[in-house]
């Protein structure tokens, strides 16, 4: 099987549940490295201009609003996010599934808050409908290690592609010296300095 990059001309991303209250019940991942990396990505796919769909469930409770950062970075993904009301899967959500349809683009990349729960059926029902699906496991994490391993584990059988924030960003950006690829490497910096 050839395997095609994903790239900025032929990828959407996919930022599902990234809200102040959930992110506080990851445990497999520090929090901070978690918003970071989630954070990373919202940029990369601003500086690339890929296609982006935002979702968020239940923000009125305890799940919290998104990251206000993610308003900052993505302004028009954000007033567009889907907020669905209690759909655990957000591929069941009729507005998100079209979102992500909509976007014209078989290669999703996939950051998901909880990996056991955000992430993991978003992920295999896309693969299910033939798209190719790269998850950026560390830009979310799960209450439990042992949670985290039996989603991480459960995707892998499923035909999704895991990978993390920096092998995703290379893999993106190709070449450092291009005029996105330089402004990654200030992205990557800032973050990692911070």
């Amino acid at each position: 099987m050839t395997y095609e990059k994903f790239s900025a001309d032929n990828a959407a991303m996919l930022l599902i549940d990234h809200q102040v209250g959930t992110m506080g019940w990851v445990k497999s991942i520090p929090f901070e490295e978690m918003k970071r990396n989630a954070l990373m990505l919202a940029k990369l796919a601003r500086i690339y201009k890929l296609p982006v769909v935002l979702t968020s469930s239940m923000e009125e409770y305890a799940q919290g609003p998104l990251l206000g950062e993610l308003a900052e970075i993505l302004p028009e993904a954000f007033a567009a996010r889907i907020k669905r009301i209690g759909i655990v899967n957000a591929m069941g959500d009729a507005n998100f599934a079209a979102a992500v349809r909509a976007t014209g683009r078989r290669k999703v990349i996939i950051a998901g808050v909880t990996n056991d729960v955000c992430t993991v059926f978003p992920a295999l029902a896309l693969v299910r409908e033939g798209f190719d699906v790269q998850v950026v496991v560390d830009a979310g994490g799960s209450p439990s290690t042992i949670g985290e391993d039996m989603a991480l584990r459960r995707m892998e059988r499923g035909g999704v592609t895991l990978t993390g924030t920096n092998q995703l960003i290379a893999e993106l950006v190709g070449n450092w010296t291009t005029p996105e690829g330089s402004q990654v490497v200030q992205v990557v910096m800032q973050a990692l300095q911070a």
